[in-house]
């Protein structure tokens, strides 16, 4: 007597049908289908159309087991793909906001700096007006002291002439015989000349 895996290798040589169906089959049962299939052309035709379509579901589970294979591939990949997107999200959200805290930063900066070119434009132009109003003195004063200088000049030259014509009076004076005029006149011609 057979086996039950020697009876399901003839049912899959002879018929097609495949170990998988035959399984939950005991050997009795394996040797009764056996004996049908022998018996009963029918029955063969049967057998054959269900392991032709058994065949079919089988090629169908392979191909819808690819598909889903890869789209459980696919959806890894995007799974993914979409952790790697809210990773860079995150870091393009926390560069935007360095940035936006830099841009406030550089704002205050920029406003410091306007008011500080404005005050020190004010300031120059206080300090324009200044030096202008000291060129002005400062040209008054060399027209002064031009002027002081002329004087000064035209002033000695009076003095030495004043002096001059002392000394000559003086000694036009001195040749007169009275020595108390004499010594009075000499004592006021040393004291003119300083």
């Amino acid at each position: 007597m057979p086996s039950k895996k020697e009876l399901q290798a003839i049912l899959q040589n002879r018929y097609g049908i495949n170990k998988n169906i035959s399984q939950p089959l005991d050997t009795e049962d394996c040797e009764q289908l056996l004996a049908t299939l022998q018996s009963q052309p029918s029955a063969v035709k049967l057998v054959d159309s269900y392991a032709s379509k058994n065949s079919e579901l089988g090629k169908n589970n392979r191909y819808y087991g690819q598909l889903r294979s890869n789209a459980e591939k696919k959806l890894k990949k995007i799974q993914s793909e979409y952790q790697e997107l809210e990773v860079q999200i995150a870091m393009v959200e926390k560069a935007k906001a360095n940035l936006s805290e830099r841009k406030q930063i550089i704002t205050k900066e920029t406003a410091a700096l306007e008011a500080d070119v404005k005050r020190l434009t004010a300031e120059k132009l206080h300090l324009n007006s200044k030096v202008q109003t000291l060129t002005t003195q400062n040209d008054e004063l060399f027209e002064a002291n031009a002027q002081l200088k002329k004087d000064n000049k035209e002033l000695k030259n009076i003095v030495d002439h004043i002096r001059l014509r002392l000394a000559r009076d003086t000694k036009m004076l001195l040749q007169y015989e009275d020595s108390e005029i004499r010594k009075a006149l000499i004592r006021l011609f040393r004291w003119t000349l300083g």
